[in-house]
């Protein structure tokens, strides 16, 4: 079985409602996945905000999802940690560096551009280097730095909209941006099991 987080800011909007449409989605399609979610700036126990909720319902999901703030525990348990926005990701891997190889935002996880993909992995990897120089009381080096400028803007947004205080059809915009990369991720996964 498949272990997927899905990570947000406060855990009580985007992560929610993708944890939710997943576990439904998955189930419907008879993939066997385990679904969490985390905030990065979480207060665990929180509810989940009233519109993330009245979506998931309207879905037929009644999932008793409250927040959690991300933990290392957490991030181990992950098989695949999915972040909504690239600062979510880089948050993440500033302080769980070892996770660079199963964390992506949702959109890149399931982009297929293969040089935009190649693009990513050289980032990410640069953005753990210069983490764990900075841990050791070093820092990065120059051309590291500058190479991580040149890819960062090349690679396009692969950000979720964040709907927090917003309308009930903001809520609906991101519900239905989350529902389309769900799509493709159960594609994804799909094509993975066949192999």
């Amino acid at each position: 079985m498949l272990h997927i987080l899905f990570v947000c800011t406060g855990n009580t909007c985007r992560s929610p409602m993708a944890e939710g449409l997943l576990r439904k989605l998955a189930r419907e399609r008879g993939i066997d996945v385990e679904v969490r979610s985390a905030g990065v700036s979480a207060i665990s126990g929180t509810s989940i905000s009233r519109h993330a909720a009245g979506i998931l319902q309207d879905e037929g999901i009644d999932d008793r999802i409250v927040s959690s703030q991300l933990t290392g525990e957490a991030v181990h348990w992950a098989d695949l940690v999915l972040t909504l926005t690239g600062g979510h990701k880089r948050h993440l891997l500033q302080y769980f560096p070892d996770a660079v190889n199963k964390t992506y935002t949702l959109k890149e996880y399931v982009h297929t551009q293969e040089s935009v993909n190649a693009d990513i992995r050289e980032l990410d990897s640069l953005y753990a280097d210069a983490e764990l120089s900075i841990s050791l009381g070093g820092e990065p080096s120059a051309a590291d730095l500058q190479r991580i400028i040149e890819i960062r803007q090349r690679i396009p947004s692969f950000d979720i909209s964040d709907p927090f205080g917003g309308s009930r059809e903001d809520y609906e915009l991101t519900a239905a941006e989350i529902r389309t990369a769900l799509y493709s991720l159960l594609d994804k996964l799909e094509s993975l099991r066949r192999l």
